[in-house]
């Protein structure tokens, strides 16, 4: 299929073919769902832990004595029903990490590509390098492309003077092509690729 190419003018420049088998994907839900639960679960970080029993610092002296307090018999004074004890059964550091097969990650990947495509949602721009970097001009160049909340793909690398320039606008985000990912995808409502990155990201998928 063929998508025309624009500037930031919002002036057409030319036309660029998409390949169907990355870009003509019918999108299914279930993996797009199954590669977001993979994405999700191995960014986090899975360092909160509490201390247990064996873990909490103070003597191993009896509590009190056993008889004749009117209390209840005590060991340690850091059980876990003692105020200042253990915790039982809390988290620890773990990896949250699990298994995807990577046909299912790339295929993922198509088919989010391909629903923004079937919702008229991709953008494909000549270039994203900018003469200067500056915030209020670049926001004013995104809100006359009506592109409010954006995902912009660069091939290999960003421009350093557009990067700055989309750093600080809101729901508007800036990747290389080896970044994309299914849910910053997803979570954008337009996807603008440079002409570049089209043919970086159909080599990558190829």
């Amino acid at each position: 299929m063929q998508v025309d190419v624009i500037n930031f003018d919002g002036k057409s420049v030319g036309k660029v073919d998409l390949a169907d088998q990355i870009f003509g994907v019918e999108p299914r839900a279930d993996i797009l769902h199954r590669v977001v639960t993979w994405q999700r679960a191995k960014s986090r970080a899975g360092t909160h832990a509490v201390k247990t029993v064996s873990d909490v610092a103070g003597s191993g002296k009896k509590a009190f004595k056993q008889k004749k307090t009117g209390n209840a018999r005590q060991g340690e004074k850091y059980n876990v029903h003692m105020r200042g004890g253990g915790v039982v059964h809390g988290p620890v550091v773990r990896d949250h990490a699990i298994d995807l097969p990577k046909k299912i990650r790339s295929l993922g990947l198509k088919m989010a590509l391909s629903s923004k495509v079937k919702e008229g949602n991709l953008v494909v721009i000549d270039s994203e390098k900018l003469s200067a970097a500056k915030t209020g001009a670049f926001a004013k160049q995104l809100k006359k492309l009506n592109l409010n909340s954006a995902l912009f793909v660069g091939a290999d690398s960003l421009d350093e003077n557009f990067r700055k320039s989309a750093a600080n606008i809101a729901n508007v985000d800036a990747l290389p092509t080896i970044g994309l990912n299914v849910l910053d995808i997803l979570k954008h409502d337009k996807l603008v690729l440079t002409a570049d990155a089209v043919k970086a990201v159909e080599a990558r998928l190829a």
